[in-house]
């Protein structure tokens, strides 16, 4: 069993919920190759009403690849490999609050991740999510002239980006400066699955562009930033209760509304390991 499932697609652009599976149990290799194949496809997948242990989440993940460990937190209890993306009562900053791609600052940043509901606000709370295939092949010519062969650097310390970290830092107690993380990438990136072309530059960790000064930067990058929050790129995810989402990070870029002010919001999260961008 667990090999039966159905597919509705949020938005032609991105993103389908997966109905039928129970991700708490082993996928046959059959399903798995689907899925996965949906996966790199929709670029994020949503599975509701899922009902998984720690061990479940991991176990789930780990089919798609290896896990890792985010750089900034040490995970909840017992399990260094699930990242808390809490936002508590009283806070006004929630978690990675900005259109982003995880963990560009790092030389090999994340494949993707699963993020399970654990607790939620009544109302709000929702994620975007954009697709970067579509981003990159909607460029008018010339701007996809301008931006062949360049690099971005990009770094953990961007100061919109650090202050989303802020109150889970002072969590883990540590008042010493977090260590910073600054890799250069390409601004058109090859998917090493499907070799699609997309778009790999995000507000959240790029700096500059290689060879280039900040300012010089900023138009450039407020330009390739606008076009890729067009909401033609986009879907658009209504959290509930038991369910988990699975993005391809080296595809799309997500953005956590903050809009639940007074409420507390949990959810697990595991990364996916993935490989240097070319």
């Amino acid at each position: 069993m667990n090999d039966h499932f159905e597919i509705d697609h949020l938005t032609p652009a991105i993103g389908s919920e997966v109905r039928g599976l129970d991700l708490a149990r082993p996928l046959p290799p059959d399903t798995l190759n689907r899925v996965h194949a949906l996966w790199l496809e929709r670029k994020v997948l949503f599975f509701r009403d899922q009902r998984l242990t720690p061990d479940q989440q991991l176990a789930f993940t780990r089919q798609f690849g290896e896990v890792e460990k985010y750089p900034f937190l040490p995970g909840i209890d017992g399990y260094p490999l699930i990242a808390p993306v809490l936002k508590l009562p009283h806070e006004r900053v929630n978690f990675g609050g900005l259109w982003h791609s995880d963990t560009t600052y790092l030389e090999t940043p994340a494949a993707g991740s699963t993020l399970y509901a654990i607790e939620l606000p009544p109302l709000g709370g929702d994620t975007l999510f954009a697709n970067m295939v579509l981003a990159y092949e909607t460029l008018p010519d010339d701007l996809k002239e301008t931006i062949a062969g360049l690099k971005a650097v990009n770094s953990s310390a961007k100061a919109d980006v650090t202050k989303t970290r802020e109150d889970r830092l002072k969590d883990v107690g540590d008042r010493t400066p977090p260590q910073e993380f600054t890799s250069i990438h390409p601004v058109v990136r090859t998917h090493p699955e499907t070799g699609e072309q997309l778009l790999y530059v995000n507000e959240g960790h790029a700096v500059r562009f290689e060879g280039w000064s900040e300012q010089d930067s900023l138009p450039l990058l407020e330009a390739l930033y606008k076009h890729q929050r067009k909401p033609e790129f986009q879907c658009r995810f209504r959290w509930s209760p038991g369910a988990l989402a699975m993005w391809d990070n080296r595809a799309c870029q997500h953005y956590p509304v903050n809009d639940y002010h007074g409420h507390r919001r949990l959810l697990h999260r595991v990364t996916l390991r993935g490989d240097r961008p070319f």
